[in-house]
């Protein structure tokens, strides 16, 4: 299929069944959060997957990938971002297996009704008001920063369109994790497993990939760190060996 790019836009390998995504560095790109939340969630033979706030569709496509799931629907709010996903999507010949929607994360109740898929995922803006902003219209200020939607928004409408033991992925900052937890019991998601993820092995977390069940007993389970760096450039074996994507 020929791809007519447009203003900034590049093409990049996900190395990961000969998918590629179309990326554009002045409106978004997608980071190694994202790929690692591809990786920590879980979505078994048949089920129906929602990835809230899905950008460019890079979760859907690598989790496609990497799972059996049947179906996988993307809802994002930025039509520049849903352009992209789209034509991604339709390069790799994956129409019938993703489907990309333009929409507003604290409407997904509405749109896609109650307890309507087995998992959900997100990968959401991870500031709140407390982080200055240079400019709130921007395109990656939306990515970034609680302009359209909060924390609350985001975990709130997962759990509604959550069946009952579905289960909701998200990565997020650890500074966070308090206010992530609490706000996870208020909407009957029980935290079941979190990985902490540090950029070396001497250096603070600065990432949190969290699993919680719709309607689960309390019990967690906090999975051994993971380290991404060796050393400057250079990934660790474990990252190499967990997620493939890189090799």
């Amino acid at each position: 299929m020929e791809l007519d790019l447009k203003e900034n836009e590049r093409l990049d390998d996900l190395q990961q069944n000969g998918y590629k995504i179309i990326q554009n560095s002045e409106i978004f790109c997608f980071g190694m959060d994202a790929v690692l939340l591809s990786s920590f969630a879980v979505a078994k033979e048949g089920y129906k997957v929602l990835d809230l706030g899905t950008g460019n569709g890079v979760i859907p496509i690598l989790m496609e990938a990497k799972t059996k799931a049947a179906h996988f629907t993307g809802l994002e709010i930025q039509d520049i971002n849903v352009d992209m996903a789209i034509r991604s999507v339709a390069f790799n010949g994956l129409e019938n297996k993703i489907k990309i929607m333009l929409g507003d994360i604290k409407e997904a109740s509405s749109i896609f009704g109650g307890a309507s898929f087995d998992v959900v995922t997100s990968n959401p803006p991870y500031m709140n008001e407390n982080h200055g902003l240079v400019n709130p219209d921007s395109y990656k200020a939306i990515a970034r920063h609680e302009i359209l939607c909060t924390l609350e928004d985001v975990i709130r409408e997962a759990s509604k369109v959550l069946k009952d033991k579905g289960k909701f992925y998200m990565v997020h900052r650890p500074q966070r994790m308090v206010e992530i937890f609490e706000t996870l019991t208020k909407y009957k998601l029980e935290p079941k497993r979190i990985r902490l993820v540090h950029p070396y092995v001497d250096r603070a977390a600065n990432m949190i990939l969290i699993e919680a069940i719709k309607g689960a007993n309390s019990l967690l389970k906090v999975e051994q760190p993971l380290i991404i760096y060796e050393r400057e450039g250079i990934y660790t074996e474990e990252l190499y060996k967990l997620y493939k994507w890189y090799e």
